[in-house]
């Protein structure tokens, strides 16, 4: 093999990775993952003891959804106290292309969000959203979005969405949101 041919063979090798990786972190969980426990028995490696099983894991206190109507963020800021850019949003929107597109009826691993502002949760045709989504009775108001994005778990527990927001960044929020709005 050529030198020229082994770094482009590691490029594309390493672009795939990436891909790979990004698309696990997208991945939809297993509907039942959360109601299933396990018991783990730990062997010591160097030793071959084996040591006492462990105990089953308890069973993680049920997460309860945020009500549809409530927009309050775990920081206690507002959404009308940021002016969203949509440009920054547009910028700011590659980390949701991952698993997200723009265009009307196009699903990725996510939902298009061709027009998400206003849209009631869950009703794309062709896309297979999570009971607790589906179920949550939320409208995409541009302050459910921006409670949402903060922390999407928190807002819809249950959500397929892999997505751990940006608790830190209420400006970025409004610039997502407000590329979003221009997206119908």
């Amino acid at each position: 093999m050529q030198v020229g041919s082994i770094t482009r063979f590691s490029r594309v090798s390493f672009g795939v990775a990436c891909a790979a990786l990004a698309l696990a972190a997208c991945a939809k969980k297993a509907d039942n993952e959360e109601a299933s426990t396990t018991t783990t028995t730990t062997t010591a490696a160097t030793t071959n003891e084996a040591a006492p099983a462990a105990a089953p894991a308890a069973a993680p206190a049920a997460a309860t959804a945020v009500a549809a109507d409530n927009t309050d963020t775990v920081a206690g800021v507002k959404f009308a106290s940021y002016t969203g850019d949509a440009k920054k949003g547009e910028a700011d929107f590659i980390t949701c292309k991952t698993c997200h597109a723009v265009e009307a009826g196009v699903n990725k691993i996510g939902p298009s969000l061709h027009g998400v502002v206003g849209r009631k949760a869950g009703e794309i045709a062709g896309y297979t959203y999570s009971a607790a989504n589906k179920n949550s009775g939320i409208t995409w108001t541009e302050e459910k979005l921006f409670q949402y994005l903060e922390n999407p778990q928190r807002v819809v527990p249950g959500t397929k969405m892999s997505f751990a927001g940006w608790p830190n960044d209420p400006q970025k929020r409004a610039d997502v949101i407000a590329y979003l709005k221009t997206q119908s």
